[in-house]
C-alpha cells in the first residue's frame, strides 16, 4: 500500500524502483546531437513567421528587435546552461522553477513550456501541411484543400513514430535535417547576393520601401513603439533553442555538452538569422516581406522564377519538418517530466521498450490536432478567419515568453537559495545576464498586452491555466512523486544526477527505510 507524506505544502506518494523502471530514458546524444536538436527545433523560423515583424515595425524596427533578442538569448542560454549542468535531469524549466519557487512555481513554469511546445508543433504542422499540399497539387495533381485534417494526421503520425523509435534515431535525424536546412539557407544567400549584385534590385531602397507614417522615417516607418510588436516575431529566429535541458537524461555528458551545444547552436542561428533578415528582405522588398506567408519561397521565386516553385517549396518543407521533429521531442520530454512527478496524469510518462515517452508524444499530438481542427472551423467564421491562424502562433510565443521570464527569476533565486549546490558550469554573464534576459522578456510580454492582435491568445492561455491549476489544487498536489526534479529541490541541490544516485534516492529519507 502506498505511503504519503506532506512536504513543502504538497503530498508525496511512494513510487519505488518499479515505477521508474517503466519510465526510463536512454543516453544517446553527444554535443553535436544536442546541437542538431537545438538548431532543428528553431530553423523553420528562418523560413517563415519572423517576417510579420517587418509589417509592424519596418526593416529598421525589425533589425533593432533582432539585436535586442540576441542579447536576451545570450543571457537566457548562458543561465539555462548553468542550471541544466547543475540539474542534469529532464525537467528543464519546470525543474529550475520547482527548486526556486516550490511546486506551484514549478507547475506554472512547466505548463508555460507545455503550451509553448504543443502550440509551436501545431503551428509547424499547419504550415507543413500547406506546403505539402501545394507540392502534391503541383506535381501529382493530388489536392486535399478542404480536407487538410488528413495532412495534419499524417504529419503527426509520422513524427510520433520517428520520435518514439528511439532517442538515437531522433538525434541523428536532427543533425541531418539541420545540416540540410542550413545548406538551403546558404544556397539562397549565395543566390540572393548574386541577384542583388547583378543590379536586379536596389538594395537599400528595397530594405526601406515601406512608406512612413506622417512624421516618421523610412528606417522606422511606424515609429518606435511598434518595435515592441516586432519582438515576438523576432523570437522565431531563436524560439526552441531553450529546449536543450529537456535532453539532459539522454545526453552522454549533460554537465558539459548542454552548455557547449547551446553556445554553438546560438551562434549558428545568429548567422542564419542575419542572412535571412537582410537578404530575404532585400530580394522581395520590406513591404512584400512583411505580409508574405512564405517569404523564403517568395525570395527563391524572385530569383529563379515560378517554374521551380514546387521544388523550392520542397526545400522550405524540409526546414519545417526539421523543426517539427525538434519541437515534438521537446513537448514529449516536458510532459514526461511533469507526469513522472505527478503534476500531470502519471501514465503520460510511460516509456516502453524503446525508452521514449511515447504516451506523452501521443497526448500532445492529440491536443495539437484538435486545436488545428478548431482552427479550420474558425477560418470559416466571418471576422475570425483572418486572425485564426495567428492565434495559435501567438499562444506559442506567449507561452515561451512566460517560461523565459520565470526561468530567469529561478536563476536569480537559485544563486542565493542554493549557494553550495554543485555548478559544473557557470554562466559567464552571471546575474546581469539573467536580469538582461528577464527585462527583455518582460518587454515582449508588455508588447503582447498592448497589442490587441494578441488578446485572443492571452485569453486562451488564461483559460488553460485556470483549469490546470484548479485540478492541481483539488487533486494532483496530493499525489506527487519524488522524481529527480523533486529530489533536487527538497535536498537543497545535493541530489543531482538520477542515473548515478538512483531515481528514488530520497524515498528512504522521506518515508523511512523501505528496505
Amino acid at each position: 500500500m502506498a505511503e504519503t507524506r506532506k512536504v513543502s505544502g504538497v503530498k508525496y506518494t511512494t513510487a519505488g524502483a518499479e515505477y521508474f523502471e517503466k519510465r526510463k530514458l536512454k543516453r544517446s546524444a553527444g554535443v553535436w546531437g544536442l546541437w542538431g536538436l537545438a538548431v532543428a527545433a528553431v530553423i523553420s523560423g528562418d523560413f517563415s513567421g519572423w517576417n510579420f515583424g517587418i509589417d509592424f515595425a519596418g526593416f529598421g524596427g525589425m533589425t533593432i528587435a533582432f539585436i535586442i533578442l540576441v542579447a536576451m538569448y545570450y543571457g537566457l542560454i548562458f543561465s539555462i546552461g548553468e542550471m541544466a549542468a547543475a540539474q542534469p535531469h529532464t525537467g528543464g524549466a519546470y525543474s529550475f522553477a520547482r527548486s526556486a519557487m516550490g511546486p506551484w512555481g514549478g507547475l506554472v513554469t512547466g505548463l508555460a513550456e507545455t503550451i509553448e511546445y504543443v502550440a509551436t508543433t501545431a503551428v509547424i504542422v499547419f504550415f507543413s501541411a500547406s506546403y505539402a499540399n501545394g507540392i502534391t497539387t503541383e506535381l501529382l495533381g493530388f489536392d486535399l484543400t478542404g480536407k487538410m485534417w488528413i495532412w495534419y494526421a499524417v504529419l503527426y503520425l509520422v513524427f510520433i513514430a520517428l520520435n518514439a523509435a528511439g532517442a538515437n534515431i531522433s538525434f541523428k535525424f536532427a543533425i541531418v535535417v539541420s545540416i540540410i536546412s542550413i545548406a538551403i539557407l546558404v544556397v539562397f544567400s549565395v543566390m540572393a547576393i548574386g541577384f542583388i549584385a547583378g543590379g536586379n534590385v536596389d538594395f537599400w531602397g528595397s530594405l526601406f520601401n515601406i512608406a512612413p507614417d506622417p512624421g516618421q522615417t523610412e528606417f522606422l516607418p511606424h515609429g518606435v513603439i511598434p518595435i515592441l510588436f516586432a519582438l515576438p516575431f523576432a523570437m522565431w529566429f531563436f524560439l526552441g533553442i531553450e529546449e536543450l535541458p529537456l535532453a539532459a537524461e539522454e545526453s552522454m555528458n549533460p554537465t558539459k555538452d548542454i552548455p557547449r551545444a547551446g553556445f554553438i547552436a546560438r551562434g549558428t542561428l545568429i548567422v542564419t538569422g542575419v542572412l535571412v533578415l537582410v537578404l530575404n528582405t532585400a530580394v522581395i522588398g520590406a513591404e512584400a516581406t512583411g505580409t508574405a506567408g512564405e517569404p523564403l519561397l517568395d525570395g527563391f521565386r524572385a530569383i529563379v522564377g515560378d517554374q521551380l516553385a514546387a521544388v523550392l517549396a520542397l526545400f522550405a518543407l524540409i526546414g519545417l519538418l526539421a523543426s517539427l521533429q525538434g519541437i515534438m521531442f521537446a513537448y514529449g520530454r516536458n510532459m514526461y517530466s511533469l507526469s513522472r512527478a505527478g503534476y500531470y496524469p502519471k501514465f503520460f510518462s510511460l516509456t516502453g521498450t524503446r525508452q521514449t515517452p511515447w504516451v506523452a508524444l501521443v497526448v500532445g499530438a492529440v491536443i495539437g490536432f484538435v486545436a488545428l481542427i478548431v482552427l479550420d472551423l474558425l477560418a470559416n467564421v466571418e471576422g475570425v478567419g483572418a486572425v485564426a491562424g495567428a492565434i495559435i502562433l501567438n499562444i506559442a510565443v506567449w507561452g515561451a515568453v512566460l517560461a523565459y521570464g520565470l526561468q530567469m527569476v529561478s536563476f536569480i533565486i537559485l544563486r542565493r537559495k542554493f549557494p553550495d549546490a554543485n555548478r559544473p558550469y557557470k554562466s559567464p554573464w552571471g546575474l546581469p545576464g539573467a536580469w538582461t534576459a528577464l527585462i527583455i522578456a518582460a518587454l515582449v510580454f508588455v508588447g503582447f498586452l498592448i497589442n490587441p492582435t494578441f488578446q485572443p491568445a492571452i485569453i486562451a492561455i488564461v483559460i488553460v491555466y485556470v483549469v490546470i491549476l484548479a485540478l492541481f489544487a483539488l487533486w494532483r498536489r496530493h499525489h506527487l512523486v519524488l522524481s529527480p526534479e523533486e529530489e533536487y529541490a527538497l535536498s537543497g541541490g545535493l541530489h543531482g544526477d538520477p542515473q548515478k544516485e538512483g531515481y528514488d534516492a530520497m524515498e528512504g529519507e522521506v518515508f523511512g527505510d523501505k528496505k
